[in-house]
């Protein structure tokens, strides 16, 4: 029996919104969207520097936007960003930023 993946999350996401750009991509199953949000809510911040990351950290306690990097496949980066009064989370493609 395969265990399911728990995650802490340490963000409240607010309304959790996605550009169309992610949508299409989900629907043409190139990938699952959940995971990366669930990592991105735990405050696993992906392929981000160790700056970002530290302002990220940073952020959850001073209540300032988070960004998320994931590296999908070699082509597909995932950007997820919470705004600062946490009332939106946004999955989107960088070229739509």
């Amino acid at each position: 029996m395969a265990s399911a993946i728990s995650y802490q999350p340490r963000v409240q996401p607010g309304q959790v919104v996605m550009t169309t750009g992610v949508s299409e991509l989900i629907q043409r199953g190139v990938f699952d969207a959940v995971p990366y949000l669930q990592r991105h809510l735990s405050g696993d911040w992906g392929d981000l520097s160790d700056d970002d990351r530290q302002q990220n950290d940073a952020a959850l306690k001073q209540g300032d936007r988070l960004l998320s990097s994931y590296q999908v496949t070699p082509t597909l980066k995932l950007w997820i960003i919470t705004e600062r009064d946490r009332s939106l989370t946004t999955l989107l493609l960088p070229d739509e930023y």
